[in-house]
């Protein structure tokens, strides 16, 4: 590195690649007589900060050299030259010293960043390959021709009812899949573990428990692979809960392969392979992932098979306005057929998921969850022999509780604190999982590897739990509450059974059921400490695998699982009231409602979702406080589990409001610019060649002006997936003449959700020198600002309106730039350490 100083000093430190560090400097001896001169202070001043102890030996250079390194002349002067002895035993008694570090270490980190063996700021970037959903209507001639039939007032009630009846069938068929699912994960779980015990019992008798261990752990292999297999090979989108993608995908930003029929089977028959391959995971996220994919089929009116066919029926609401008020309401049907939650199922569309809301969809997706919670009470009832019961309205249910949910003022500030400790264990718990999942990204990308991670936390979970039973020989006489509970004696006698077995020989649901409602004595200390420690980091590395799992569930076990510690606690400390014994379960509810506020950190649903869950009001008011104090604990380290996953993944997702402090940037500082655009009459060569080098999917439509080629005022704009179909469907011919063919809305629609790429269009020669006419197909009326918008205003517009694409012209209507999704969602607000902070994201393409 060489620094010139008015071409009268430089200085040079050595390469960093070599053991050697020296410092040239050369010196103009005309400045060496003036001493007051400040060039030649400042070389002096760099050259005191080596030390006075230093090693110097001076070198003359002839003035050829001199000339040679210089760029101005200078009079005949020797050059001084100075080395620096470098040994490790001398750079620790200079302070001086510290620049030359400074400088390599700068200069490492250059060269570290430039090879990538820097990690990659998973959080500070956006991927460039998301793209945003269309909710602005096109109204081009097409549009237009196609509305005139719908005018009528019959059309008008016809749609109208058509909406009411998709959300009808989307509740029925989301509680058809729960009604599924919970059966075939009922009988098989209780299977498996019934045979797991068996071999507990005798060959604890027999000393082979070895056979046990490993029947469990081949079980758990076995289903697993065949699990993270179907989800890897079929569709990786089907990957965990899916709710970050839902939620991305009504925030308006659109993910292919996210609602098709191959996700819907590798989400469905995944979670059960996942809960019956012994995961720490649930099927309530996925729950909402599938009601989304029924909400999108029917809304479609068509479903596209495995194989390349189709079964299609209608297609009416086949455009993305349509589709997203559906999802919402599959999304909250999916939660409300999980938990029997039709309210907290709306709420959580609401308030997790959904960006554009308004009166009539909120009606809409109300009815859909009670339709579903409805027909799964009703379906689950008639499973266990009795459907005009109807107690089982979802999947989990925490069960009425044998006392009342009452809770006295003293009892508040141990609430307070459970809440703090779970916003710390929610804040961990979202730490390590990102931690792993940069791990995951940066190392096991392969696909064999995915499927053996999976294999191997199946196999450690078996082991682990299989060593806490046998280990951890914690006997009781209690009987678990639910009455068709496992259990296993393994050392204890014929009369009691080992305390853990109720939480490992059963489903995820079954063990937080047994948190909640068994005695006061069938689980100790020593069992539950080693229980929250084993789970919270099975919880941990579970979560990301390439399986089909929910993290619900595994939050509210470990939570249940310290409060109900907290609340043995509490009860050893006052003996003398023993309805504390009684009121250990209050604690467990109070735990697991805290460290699911610490790790999703969404607090309305979730209150609604628990009081539904318990059928009792009365306890609404502790559970909301926690759920409030336990997400600002984990706000002030970090974000939620959902937005950390978004933020990793790099999806655009746009906030409720424009960042703060952003009221100086103007629309001209963040707009996408040179722009590409089309003629009203283009080429098809050209037409071609844009769409297969240019990345935008949205094009300005400009009026032919010879004077300043590719420069005009403004007539609409086309996008790609619009050009790619006239293409498709060669909807161009020689200049001078009439196309061929016709193409109407409906041929625009059956391309919907179907994604073309350019790659699949084949043109003849001839047919490149064709013209395409855009006026019939770009909209005439897109939404345009001023170079002078504030960024507040456009980002309020843009949010508002659901847009794509906002045209930025001149003040002669010239379109002079564009922006998109990316170019308002790379500001983002931050706040840690209760510090608020706007940052502005890098937008790289993976």
């Amino acid at each position: 590195m060489t620094v010139h100083l008015d071409g009268m000093a430089s200085a040079r430190l050595a390469d960093p690649d070599t053991k050697e560090s020296t410092i040239d400097v050369s010196v103009n001896k005309n400045n060496e007589k003036h001493g007051k001169d400040n060039r030649y202070r400042k070389v002096k001043d760099e050259i005191k900060q080596v030390g006075s102890e230093s090693k110097f030996h001076v070198t003359p250079v002839s003035e050829e050299e001199h000339e040679l390194n210089n760029t101005v002349p200078a009079r005949p002067t020797p050059e001084l030259k100075f080395d620096i002895d470098d040994e490790a035993d001398t750079l620790s008694n200079h302070n001086s010293i510290t620049a030359l570090l400074s400088s390599k270490f700068r200069d490492i980190q250059k060269r570290l960043k430039q090879y990538g063996i820097e990690s990659p700021r998973f959080r500070k970037r956006l991927v460039s390959r998301w793209e945003s959903m269309n909710y602005d209507v096109c109204e081009n001639v097409l549009y237009l021709k196609d509305q005139e039939k719908y005018k009528s007032k019959k059309w008008v009630t016809l749609r109208w009812l058509s909406k009411w009846l998709v959300m009808f069938f989307i509740g029925i068929g989301t509680a058809l899949l729960a009604a599924t699912i919970y059966y075939v994960v009922e009988k098989l779980a209780h299977y498996k573990f019934e045979l797991i015990s068996h071999y507990f019992d005798e060959c604890a008798k027999n000393n082979c428990l070895y056979q046990p261990a490993l029947l469990w752990m081949g079980i758990n292999l076995v289903v697993t692979i065949a699990g993270a297999s179907l989800v890897t090979f079929l569709q990786p989108l089907a990957a965990g809960s899916g709710i970050p993608y839902i939620k991305s995908y009504l925030n308006g930003i659109k993910i292919p392969g996210l609602l098709t029929f191959r996700a819907f089977v590798a989400k469905t028959v995944g979670v059960v392979l996942s809960i019956l391959g012994g995961l720490a995971c649930g099927k309530e996220g996925p729950m909402a992932h599938s009601g989304s994919i029924i909400a999108a089929g029917f809304g479609r009116g068509r479903i596209n098979l495995c194989n390349g066919k189709t079964f299609s029926f209608y297609s009416v609401f086949r455009n993305d306005h349509e589709i997203r008020d559906f999802v919402a309401g599959g999304a909250a049907s999916g939660v409300s057929s999980a938990f029997g939650a039709p309210i907290g199922g709306t709420l959580f569309s609401l308030e997790e998921a959904a960006s554009f809301w308004n009166q009539d969809l909120t009606w809409r997706v109300f009815f859909s969850s009670m339709i579903a919670c409805f027909a799964t009470n009703f379906l689950i009832s008639a499973i266990n022999g009795d459907p005009t019961k109807l107690t089982d309205p979802g999947l989990v249910r925490f069960n009425a509780f044998k006392f009342d949910l009452k809770f006295d003022l003293i009892e508040i500030p141990v609430f307070i604190f459970m809440a703090v400790i779970g916003g710390l264990t929610g804040a961990l718990f979202v730490v390590m999982n990102y931690k792993l999942t940069v791990f995951r990204k940066r190392y096991l990308d392969k696909k064999w590897i995915k499927i053996v991670e999976a294999g191997l936390v199946a196999v450690v979970s078996a082991a682990v739990a299989f060593g806490l039973m046998v280990g951890v020989n914690e006997c009781t006489d209690k009987a678990p509450f639910d009455s068709h509970a496992v259990t296993a004696s393994v050392y204890c006698s014929d009369k009691s059974h080992n305390s853990l077995s109720t939480l490992f020989l059963t489903t995820p649901e079954g063990c937080l059921k047994a948190l909640l409602h068994d005695p006061f004595e069938m689980h100790g200390p020593v069992s539950l400490v080693a229980f929250i420690l084993v789970f919270f980091l099975l919880g941990v590395w579970t979560y990301g695998l390439s399986v089909s799992s929910g993290v619900f569930i595994p939050c509210l076990a470990i939570g249940a699982a310290w409060g109900r510690l907290v609340g043995i606690g509490v009860a050893n400390m006052m003996p003398e009231n023993p309805n504390l014994q009684l009121d250990v379960g209050k604690f467990a509810l109070i735990g697991a409602a805290c460290q699911l506020g610490g790790i999703l950190r969404t607090t309305i649903s979730l209150t609604v979702i628990i009081v539904e869950c318990t059928d009792d009001i009365s306890f609404g008011l502790p559970i909301m406080i926690v759920l409030m104090i336990s997400k600002w604990v984990g706000d002030f380290i970090t974000t939620g589990l959902y937005d950390m996953n978004v933020e990793v993944m790099g999806l655009p997702t746009l906030p409720f409001e424009c960042p703060p402090l952003c009221d100086d940037l103007r629309a001209s500082d963040v707009m996408n610019a040179p722009l590409a655009t089309f003629k009203t009459k283009e080429k098809v060569a050209n037409i071609y060649r844009m769409l297969k080098e240019e990345t935008f999917c949205g094009f300005p439509v400009i009026e032919d002006d010879p004077r300043s080629p590719g420069k005009g005022k403004l007539k609409g704009l086309i996008l790609r997936n619009q050009l790619l179909v006239l293409l498709k469907k060669k909807i161009f011919c020689p200049e001078g003449q009439v196309p061929p063919r016709n193409i109407t809305i409906k041929d625009f629609r059956d391309f919907y959700p179907v994604y073309l790429k350019v790659s699949e269009i084949e043109l003849s020669e001839e047919e490149m020198t064709y013209v395409m006419d855009l006026k019939p197909y770009y909209n005439p009326s897109p939404y345009t600002v001023e170079q002078k918008f504030s960024l507040p205003r456009v980002f309020n517009l843009f949010r508002g309106l659901g847009l794509r694409h906002l045209i930025v012209t001149d003040e002669n209507n010239v379109p002079v730039g564009i922006v998109t999704r990316k170019d308002l969602a790379k500001f983002r607000v931050g706040s840690k350490r209760g510090l608020v902070k706007i940052e502005q994201l890098k937008i790289q393409d993976k």
